[in-house]
């Protein structure tokens, strides 16, 4: 990889590695762009297969995070840290104050929140070394709830632009992972009168969705062939992929996970194939959306009606994608693109005098 290429390429603004020899941490801290705030973005703890995967997938999260937050009307920029380690090592402490120095170096062009692999108890760690946390457990807490909330508001306006209903009662949802965000869309739906059909790697996972939702468990390698009408990945990206996409047996996807389109050509690909894609970052921003309430002071409740409000954003896209005749992944990401070059484009103010030295 030409790292620096890469990153121009991009448009990324910072790459930070990091080393803590006595913890072993290692970490990677992507700032993508500024432009609307401080860069917020969740920080991952995954086993990467070697050190390039770990640097792509933290500038891939990072610019994603730039157009979820830009879509969803917050004062946010984008970027995303990663830590490569086995997220199952109960011995924390020590990697996630390292984390919380490297966080702080920065200033506050970087806020960090729980992720992948990290917990709200993780980020209580990082926020012994740095103010510039949130997430926190006595705070906004576990976002899971809020994201799922804004799913399944993003497959209420897929319902409306494919069916010309909200209603989801008997449609077959299957949705793919099901862990706290999932298990949330999945409470949802089944008290929308959705049939669900269900996956994950954890088995007990699976055996609490079924026994309380009634829903039908299938094959984690064989969700994205599941003839339904709704296809809901929330579990890791790259999910529509060359070798998923011939199988796929759904009118419409619209889940939780981040990047879910493995190569943009996969979005093009579900355009041609007539598949309504309600694209990732807009669906999943009810996390987001959570980690703000906490900066900005609101409840519970307003963060709830600002993910509600997913709703008509993805028609928005949907509206935008019919008028310029392109796919939904492009349309979403020039609404996005719309805001930050309008806030860019606002005339600076300045000091009067310059600064004295």
């Amino acid at each position: 990889m030409q790292m620096f290429d890469t990153i121009a390429e991009m448009g990324h603004e910072q790459v930070v590695l990091c080393h803590d020899h006595e913890s072993g941490y290692r970490g990677i801290i992507a700032i993508h762009d500024t432009t609307l705030g401080p860069a917020l973005g969740g920080t991952r703890f995954w086993q990467y297969a070697n050190d390039e995967a770990a640097l792509v997938d933290a500038l891939r999260l990072a610019r994603g995070m730039t157009y979820k937050n830009a879509v969803a009307g917050l004062n946010l920029g984008g970027g995303k840290a990663v830590i490569i380690g086995d997220n199952r090592m109960t011995r924390r402490e020590m990697v996630f104050r390292a984390h919380g120095r490297f966080v702080d170096t920065l200033g506050g062009r970087y806020i960090t929140a729980e992720d992948v692999g990290t917990s709200p108890a993780d980020m209580d760690y990082v926020h012994m070394e740095t103010d510039y946390v949130a997430g926190l457990a006595a705070r906004s807490g576990d976002p899971s709830l809020v994201t799922a909330h804004g799913v399944f508001r993003a497959i209420e306006a897929c319902a409306m632009h494919r069916w010309g209903s909200t209603s989801l009662e008997g449609k077959k949802v299957a949705v793919q992972g099901l862990g706290h965000v999932g298990y949330g869309l999945c409470k949802e739906l089944h008290g929308a009168g959705a049939r669900l059909v269900v996956s994950d790697i954890d088995a007990e996972r699976v055996k609490r969705v079924v026994h309380e939702f009634s829903a039908m468990p299938v094959d984690p390698t064989e969700i994205h062939a599941a003839p339904v009408d709704v296809y809901a990945p929330c579990a890791l990206g790259g999910v529509i992929n060359d070798q998923t996409l011939p199988k796929l047996k759904c009118e419409i996807v619209a889940g939780a996970a981040n990047n879910q389109l493995l190569e943009p050509r996969h979005g093009d690909e579900l355009e041609k194939r007539g598949i309504t894609y309600a694209p990732d970052y807009v669906a999943n921003a009810g996390g987001v959306i959570n980690v703000y309430r906490e900066l900005a002071g609101w409840d519970q409740a307003r963060a709830y009606r600002k993910a509600g409000e997913i709703y008509d954003t993805v028609l928005g896209v949907f509206e935008i994608a019919k008028q310029t005749g392109v796919p939904t992944y492009v349309a979403a990401d020039r609404l996005a693109e719309l805001r930050i070059k309008a806030v860019g484009g606002m005339v600076r103010t300045w000091p009067p005098y310059p600064r004295k030295s």
